[in-house]
This record gives C-alpha cells, sequence and structure tokens, in this order.
C-alpha cells in the first residue's frame, strides 16, 4: 500500500501505543499497529499486524510483512516491558527479552524501512524511552535497555539526518497505563502518594505522550534530531520514588 502518510507503531493495542495511533490517525496519518493483540480502534486507515515483539523470528516476519503492505516512512516504537526486580533478583533471561524488545525490535523495523525513507528523502523515527533511563530502583534491565535507546537514536540521527530522516526520543514518567496499574496499584495510596510527589502533582495520560510523539514525526519538524524530550510532569528534574 502507498500513502503519503504511513505510520508505524509497536504496541499499538493498548496504553500509550493506542494513545498514540489515535494521535496518529487524527494527524491523517495511514497507521500499521504490531503488538500481541488487534489494536481495537475501529477506522478506516487503521490495521493491526498480531505479533510477539520479544519473538526475533516472529517479529522479522512481522516486519517483512509490514513492509510488503505498506510504504512506511514513520516509525513508532513504542512497545515495553518492565520486569522489575531488585539486583539480587534479576534474571538474565529477561535482560535478554527486553534487549530483543526495546533495543532489537528497533533495529529491525527501522532497517525494513529505511529503503522506502532513503527512496523519499524523508523519514521520522520515534523510540519511546523511560524516565527510568535515568535510573530508578528495581528497574536493572528495564533502565538498562530504555537507556540505550537513547544512544542508538543519536547515532541513527547522526547516520540518517543527511538522508531526511530524523530520529527522537520521547521518555515518559509515570504515565496511567495497564502497565503502570501492574506495578502500582490503581486507586491506592501509593497511587495517589506518587501523584503528589510530582512536581506537576498528577500522573501522565496517554494523550500527553501522544502530543510528543506528533510533535517530532511532523514533516515540519526537520530540524529536530538526536532529541530526548522527557514527558514526565517534572520527575526528570527532581526525584521519584515507586
Amino acid at each position: 500500500m502507498s500513502a503519503q502518510k504511513v505510520a508505524v507503531v509497536t504496541g499499538g493495542s493498548a496504553g500509550i501505543g493506542k494513545g498514540v495511533c489515535e494521535r496518529l490517525l487524527a494527524d491523517g496519518y495511514e497507521v500499521v499497529s504490531l503488538a500481541r493483540r488487534r489494536a481495537d480502534i475501529e477506522h478506516a486507515r487503521m490495521h493491526s499486524i498480531e505479533v510477539d515483539l520479544m519473538d526475533r523470528r516472529a517479529t522479522a516476519d512481522a516486519v517483512r510483512e509490514m513492509a510488503q503492505r505498506f510504504e512506511a516512512t514513520t516509525v513508532v516504537h513504542n512497545a515495553g516491558v518492565i520486569r522489575p526486580a531488585l539486583l539480587p533478583d534479576v534474571k538474565l533471561d529477561d535482560l535478554d527479552a527486553l534487549v530483543d524488545l526495546h533495543l532489537g525490535c528497533a533495529i529491525q523495523l527501522v532497517q525494513a524501512t529505511l529503503p522506502t525513507m532513503k527512496a523519499r528523502r524523508f523519514g521520522r523515527v520515534v523510540l519511546l524511552s523511560s524516565r527510568a533511563a535515568l535510573g530508578l530502583q528495581t528497574r536493572t534491565a528495564y533502565s538498562a535497555t530504555k537507556a540505550g535507546m537513547l544512544g542508538m537514536a543519536r547515532t541513527w540521527a547522526l547516520e540518517l539526518a543527511p538522508e531526511g530522516i530524523t530520529v527522537n526520543v520521547v521518555a515518559p514518567g509515570p504515565i496511567r497505563t495497564d502497565m503502570f496499574y501492574d506495578v502500582v496499584e490503581k486507586d491506592s495510596d501509593r497511587e495517589r502518594q506518587l501523584a503528589a510527589s510530582i512536581p506537576v502533582r498528577r500522573l501522565g495520560l496517554s494523550e500527553d505522550v501522544a502530543r510528543a510523539v506528533s510533535f517530532f514525526v511532523d514533516a515540519d519538524n526537520g530540524f529536530v534530531t538526536g532529541q530526548v524530550l522527557y514527558v514526565c510532569g517534572g520527575t526528570s528534574i527532581g526525584s521519584l520514588s515507586l
């Protein structure tokens, strides 16, 4: 399928990814979600490819299918998993899984879309990192791989700038999603205390993150590349304790 504005979003079936899909649809994009479940967004320009992005071979197949069906020039790699553990309990298998998901999947996806981006001399890549890249208790594997995204994005920004392709990072802080509530009980004292500790005095919403993604992928923002935008309510300049 050929379209002027085609975006691929990983993890588009829920949480931040779903919010990003909805925002990009509103911005006029054809949107393809790569996730374990079909995105329940009813829209003529919404498409889903179901895949476990922690399975490297399955991801390669799904990415190949996507590239054959769509000419994407925008990639938003949002899919993520936390796997929290204090250092004595960290499992290397969890680290490997998060490397595949947060870093390896991004490489596979961008490699597959590069031919179209280079042919059009236009492309937008946004990696969804995390405020946890700055460090957070119980986040050894998560913080390491989310921090790895920053170095990867800056490297790609330098390599791809002459091709008209920008690469940026959005790093959310505490956002009300199912993944957040896997760690913090909903409507609990802990949730209320956390919200009160954030400088803006509230938890973030998927829409907050989606607006930042929309800025980075806009065709008019070609002079912004290699940057990290923390959408975190101020927690990246203060302290955060989950």
